[in-house]
């Protein structure tokens, strides 16, 4: 089938309260119908009692049929309609519609949400419980936003590491005539694609980066962990590209969990405690070799002591260990002399 059998063409319905009226006016014409024949049939006029009798089932037989045409549209729902299998239109303003009886409301994804039920209440029935036999789609097609929750799935990044990374999608049919004719089962086809995106885009950045050497002009490389949002970003373009022909508009992507895989979990949390633990110590020794020097300044301006370079050494030696130790000092009074 070609595009432009997707074109989305307003159907131009008639209000349902006229034909309303005119289906109740008709019960009551083919009831009167169906009283005067019998009247007529007790009079001996048998002719015209058949033909009133005829006239009333005729009606009573025509009005089920026209009663098929009446259609509901709600806020921020549209129906495609389908007549003998050929697109026929699409309603998208709500209100109350009299359309063509042998129009169909055309949902692939009623049918394959009724199809699972009854795949369901068959295997229930099987297994001696009680069925269920609730369809949660209807025949409308719903524009409303609507959050699609991808289920944690376990990637690896562009260093190899696996990582589990989860997102939900928040979304809404822009054109309801291409997401029931372009594919299948809109739904599904948006879960599917949201899984490859998610899995395809993961590959590429790393979850975390921990090396200075892997910074480049002072510019550090995008990460899940660090970038999540850019590359969220990244997942809503690539994503809306992918299901722009099934008519769905993807309004934003958001990474809801983000973790290495529990295998390497434990060594990547020790490497992260590691780098923390060098950080915190290059802190601390800048700051201890900046208050030992200002120590010594401070002794040799104010004259206060002269020390010789061997006892330089010395006092440059405790006070580093007393600054940059775990544990606090136990001072030793030394009554006599170094020598």
């Amino acid at each position: 089938m070609s595009e432009k059998h997707f074109t989305e063409k307003e159907l131009r319905a008639k209000s349902g309260f006229f034909m309303l009226l005119a289906v109740i006016v008709g019960s009551f014409a083919g009831l009167g119908l169906f009283i005067c024949g019998g009247f007529l049939l007790e009079a001996g006029t048998y002719l015209q009692g058949g033909l009133s009798l005829g006239g009333g089932v005729l009606l009573w037989m025509v009005i089920p049929v026209l009663s098929a045409g009446f259609k509901v549209v709600h806020p921020n729902e549209a129906r495609v309609f389908t007549l003998f299998g050929n697109y026929h239109g699409t309603l998208n303003t709500p209100g109350f519609y009299y359309v063509n009886p042998f129009c169909v409301s055309f949902n692939p994804a009623y049918e394959a949400a009724k199809a699972a039920v009854v795949r369901r209440a068959t295997t229930e029935a099987a297994k001696g419980n009680e069925p269920a036999m609730a369809v949660g789609e209807k025949k409308a097609i719903s524009l409303k936003k609507q959050t699609l929750d991808n289920k944690r799935q376990k990637v690896n990044d562009s260093l190899g590491n696996p990582i589990i990374i989860g997102a939900i999608v928040i979304w809404h049919v822009k054109n309801p005539t291409q997401a029931v004719f372009s594919v299948e089962n809109y739904r599904e086809f948006l879960s599917i694609q949201t899984d490859s995106v998610i899995r395809n885009v993961s590959r590429l950045y790393p979850y975390d980066v921990f090396d200075e050497d892997e910074v480049d002009d002072g510019v550090r490389e995008k990460t899940l962990r660090g970038s999540a949002l850019e590359i969220a970003e990244v997942m809503r373009d690539e994503l809306q590209k992918r299901v722009l022909s099934a008519g769905l508009e993807i309004e934003e992507v958001r990474i809801t969990h983000l973790a290495y895989a529990e295998e390497i979990a434990a060594a990547m949390l020790q490497r992260q405690q590691a780098a923390a633990i060098i950080a915190a110590r290059q802190k601390i020794v800048d700051g201890a070799v900046g208050m030992v020097k200002m120590a010594i300044d401070k002794l040799g301006e104010d004259d206060i002591i002269v020390l010789d370079e061997e006892r330089k050494a010395t006092m440059v030696s405790n006070l580093l260990v007393v600054l940059c130790g775990n544990k606090d000092a136990q001072p030793i009074i030394n009554s006599g002399t170094l020598y």
